[in-house]
């Protein structure tokens, strides 16, 4: 409903979780309390995804592809507007370290060939994110693992046929 909506009252959640508006605030004090928890919990899930994908263990394409899977489930489970969650000095810190883990993946991914050299720097980095939010909201029928085929075929390979 945020998603749609980020200025949605807690009444109109409340609704839209079929309790009552007091049931809502017995657990959060405020609006503001249930976004910091809403947030956290998406970044949570995130951290989560990079670490399932062991991007520093896993084979570049393997890690690649599990990455991006996780993080198109999270981005369909928690379908938030991000650049409210990074105004607290926390979760940016926690986010900077997420994109920091994930940075490294690629580099290591263009080090072993998979991603093309002569890139202008954090290309790659700036990109799929990008890709993976727009397969996670334009292709809802696809399951994350067929949609992180498609991020990650265009990531490697582009959309030209050369």
């Amino acid at each position: 409903m945020l998603a749609a909506d980020p200025g949605a009252s807690m009444a109109s959640i409340a609704a839209e979780a079929g309790v009552d508006r007091r049931t809502v605030y017995r657990r959060f004090d405020s609006r503001e309390e249930l976004l910091a928890a809403i947030y956290a919990a998406r970044l949570t899930a995130v951290e989560q995804a990079i670490e399932d994908a062991r991007l520093r263990e896993a084979p570049v394409a393997v890690a690649l592809h599990r990455y991006v899977e996780n993080v198109i489930a999270v981005n369909r489970t928690w379908p938030v507007d991000l650049s409210q969650m990074l105004a607290d000095d926390t979760v940016r810190a926690r986010r900077d370290m997420s994109v920091r883990e994930v940075d490294i993946f690629l580099e290591r991914a263009a080090d072993e060939g998979l991603l093309r050299a002569g890139l202008p720097q954090g290309w790659a980095s700036a990109l799929l994110p990008q890709l993976m939010h727009l397969v996670a909201r334009q292709l809802p029928e696809l399951s994350p693992g067929q949609a992180a085929d498609i991020v990650v075929d265009t990531l490697l390979k582009g959309l030209g046929t050369s």
